[in-house]
């Protein structure tokens, strides 16, 4: 056993690319939490530092980050102040050129929001945990994903985990896509807190013998500062100071320029985990389209749906940034009705699967549970029921 300068031991890695990781691999089953499955994926991913901050439902998932640091598997590993310095942290790792995680929940991603939403243009190639839960007053730390609406106009790339599995393959995968010549936007992972993070099920796991190949900020679109390099990022930025014409224009063409990284990333969403969408009973007339935990109480009432002989199918949506506008469009084009379950208020999934096809009026926006409640799968049953013109006895 070999240590490292701090007295940590220094685990014996195989490293690989991406692909052989998640395609190739022989994996094992482990009933695990979702907290460990998002720390076991980060244990796989080479990480070089992870910077925590605690707040429920996350704190389980930095906590065991830490445990995997103290094993060797990760170079650094410190607790912030708070949440907005976690966040400025990471960004200023970033330019020194090392492969970064952290998490957060609620109340902890709008206190580092600031941060995080110029993380996408500085290319910050960062990886972000987010373990949902209310936001709003009264206090609560239940499960809602009403966060994940802040999130969805920062540029970053946004994936949605249904269940510890999924948890484990984004948070693992969001690793490559990050770092890809073009997108080199933060890639953050979303999965309903508690429901997953503290719930356990079963994950197919390489061994962690086996690590992702070494983060080579060399090949960076935007290179790294060190001695050699000069401070490329922040030299970017003066113009911007010059005048309003100039402001105007850089910050222009640079929002389209994240924008259009953004897109980008949808190509390796496709070779690392098979697509931003999984369509069940294609031909169907009515279709149940879900994303996170919902989309396990939606796979429920389709399957009660395919018992029962009705025509129902189901649509999970794994990427919510880039959002699958043209898979949504042509997987509905037949439906006559596209039931969305949600655990938030306002309906943020909803309202993107109306704007994407073109005729919105076909999309029932609901049901919803929000502050921490359970989603019924018979409420979802009424409305597959409703659309089909069918009586259904809601017995809750």
């Amino acid at each position: 056993m070999s240590y490292l300068d701090d007295g940590r031991p220094q685990p014996v890695k195989k490293l690989v690319d991406m692909n052989y990781l998640l395609k190739e691999a022989p994996r094992e089953k482990h009933f695990i939490t979702g907290a460990q499955a998002m720390a076991e994926a980060v244990k796989r991913a080479n990480v070089d530092m992870a910077i925590a901050y605690p707040i429920t439902p996350q704190s389980e998932v930095m906590h065991l980050v830490g445990d995997i640091f103290a094993q060797g598997h990760i170079k650094e590993y410190y607790r912030a102040e708070e949440e907005l310095g976690t966040m400025s942290a990471i960004a200023g790792a970033a330019r020194a050129g090392v492969r970064l995680f952290t998490a957060t929940s609620g109340p902890g991603l709008l206190r580092g929001l600031e941060a995080i939403v110029s993380w996408s243009g500085h290319r910050v190639p960062a990886v972000l945990g987010i373990l949902t839960r209310v936001v709003n007053a009264p206090l609560s730390i239940q499960p809602d994903n009403i966060e994940m609406a802040y999130m969805m106009h920062c540029g970053a790339v946004m994936l949605h985990a249904e269940n510890q599995q999924d948890t484990f393959d984004m948070t693992l995968a969001a690793f490559a896509i990050t770092e890809k010549v073009d997108v080199y936007i933060p890639v953050a992972v979303a999965t309903e807190g508690f429901f997953v993070t503290h719930a356990k099920g079963y994950v197919d796991m390489m061994s962690e013998d086996l690590a992702l190949n070494d983060f080579d900020p060399v090949a960076a679109p935007v290179p790294a500062m060190d001695n050699e390099t000069p401070p490329a990022r922040i030299q970017r930025d003066a113009p911007v100071q010059k005048s309003n014409f100039m402001s105007y224009l850089i910050h222009s063409v640079w929002q389209q320029e994240i924008w259009d990284s953004n897109k980008r990333a949808m190509k390796y969403i496709y070779e690392y985990l098979g697509g931003p969408i999984e369509v069940q009973n294609p031909e169907a007339d009515v279709f149940v389209v879900a994303s996170g935990c919902a989309a396990a109480q939606a796979r429920e009432a389709w399957r009660y749906s395919q018992e029962d002989g009705l025509s129902v199918g189901l649509i999970k949506v794994r990427a919510i940034r880039p959002f699958p506008i043209n898979e949504i469009r042509e997987a509905t084009k037949n439906a006559t009705a596209l039931i969305v379950p949600e655990h938030n208020i306002i309906g943020w999934l909803s309202k993107e699967i109306k704007a994407a096809i073109p005729n919105g009026g076909i999309v029932v926006e609901g049901p919803r549970v929000y502050g921490g409640m359970t989603l019924p799968v018979e409420l979802i049953m009424k409305e597959i029921h409703d659309a089909l013109g069918l009586e259904y006895e809601l017995n809750l």
